[in-house]
């Protein structure tokens, strides 16, 4: 913080006002199935986005992120709020302020907002959504505006569906907001309800694996895959009383197989996203009881599932999954995030997890040819204010 603060006064010739701090996350088990009413089992993490602002006396917005660079400050005034491609990463934050503006409230307040984030872009760790939320929590806090925090994961999806054109569901906005130290997220997706369960971890830790192969979700073939999931729901419609795939069990899908004989694609769609949604509340139970072993069983489960019936993994992703692996120092690991390039995560044992590194780091460039990043993950807590 004590960088950052200097680093402001810098940019901006004056002290900052407030700080805001918001996390990104690594989702243990339960992927792509948050926008088919399924259950998820998310956490927060301590890497994430740190934003300093300072209010201004008229309706000038000026940004600038120690990521891009510490002198390109992009200004633009209240009345300018349309998507521009000119202003890159800029439009998730003016996003936020749009999507709050056409709720009907009032964006009164200008501000300088110094952003600096320690998440890798395009690896899947909710680099967006962290970008979002911290967003919206200091315009609400500078405004003074009447949302709550879920208001505000709302006002953060709604703005990645609508303003960035991208579909995601509310998963990656909900454990920014709401996440806790050591604990992780089962979220009914369609509800909302949510438990905290302790992750406890019995000398084993959270590894994560960075294939360094980017991949921008808007670009990427997460729309594609929301379009098939739609055509099952709609083939699922004919048999089933449902609004969502996960409504469904496994037995009820395999009795109506003959109706996807046309579109076998959208088939296996929903078969990962059922089956997927019940290997969620069994890895729930299983951590609770302390059974590691088969909460590792389950993450590799879901990967295979990820790569054959979701098909959002890929060479990079299944290369470090399948070395993680061969490692007996591993108890399970799986693609975390949207797939398509990013990162994977892994169960390892903690005195094992120099050399897991190393032998999964040389094995993963043997095959691919550039290296892979890992971290150890620690799970934190969701977005807040940072008091001076």
């Amino acid at each position: 913080m004590e960088l950052l603060e200097n680093k402001f006064e810098s940019v901006f010739g004056k002290e900052y006002d407030y700080a805001f701090f918001a996390p990104g996350r690594i989702n243990l088990i339960g992927e792509h199935i948050d926008y088919s009413g399924g259950n998820v089992f998310p956490c927060a993490i301590t890497n994430g986005t740190y934003a300093l602002v300072r209010i201004r006396d008229d309706h000038k917005f000026r940004f600038v992120s120690l990521n891009v660079s510490d002198t390109e400050i992009l200004e633009i005034d209240a009345s300018d709020l349309a998507y521009d491609e000119n202003h890159g990463w800029v439009n998730y934050a003016k996003g936020i302020i749009a999507t709050i503006a056409q709720k009907g409230l009032s964006i009164d307040t200008g501000f300088e907002v110094l952003y600096y984030g320690d998440i890798p872009n395009g690896a899947g760790l909710s680099s967006s959504a962290s970008l979002g939320i911290v967003t919206a929590e200091f315009i609400r806090k500078i405004n003074q505006l009447p949302l709550s925090d879920l208001d505000l994961v709302v006002v953060t999806k709604d703005s990645e569906n609508q303003y960035i054109g991208v579909n995601t569901g509310i998963m990656d906005q909900f454990t920014v907001m709401f996440g806790q130290k050591d604990t992780a997220l089962r979220l009914n997706t369609e509800t909302l309800d949510y438990e905290r369960v302790p992750v406890q971890l019995e000398g084993h830790k959270i590894v994560i694996m960075n294939t360094n192969k980017q991949r921008a979700l808007a670009d990427s073939k997460y729309n594609e895959r929301l379009e098939e999931c739609a055509r099952a729901l709609s083939i699922i419609q004919n048999h089933y009383d449902v609004s969502e795939l996960c409504q469904l069990n496994r037995e009820q899908l395999e009795a109506i197989v003959d109706a996807f004989r046309d579109d076998m694609v959208a088939y296996r769609r929903a078969r990962h996203a059922i089956s997927e949604n019940d290997r969620v509340h069994r890895a729930v139970r299983k951590l609770r009881h302390g059974e590691l072993l088969a909460f590792g069983k389950l993450l590799n489960a879901s990967h295979k599932s990820l790569k054959d019936d979701y098909e959002v993994t890929g060479k990079e992703l299944d290369s470090i999954v399948e070395a993680a692996w061969d490692e007996a120092s591993c108890i399970g690991a799986r693609v975390t995030g949207a797939g398509f390039g990013g990162c994977a995560i892994a169960i390892v044992t903690t005195d094992a997890i120099p050399t897991f590194i190393k032998n999964v780091g040389n094995k993963y460039k043997e095959v691919i040819g550039y290296e892979a990043n890992f971290y150890v993950a620690e799970i934190g807590d969701g977005s807040h204010e940072i008091k001076r």
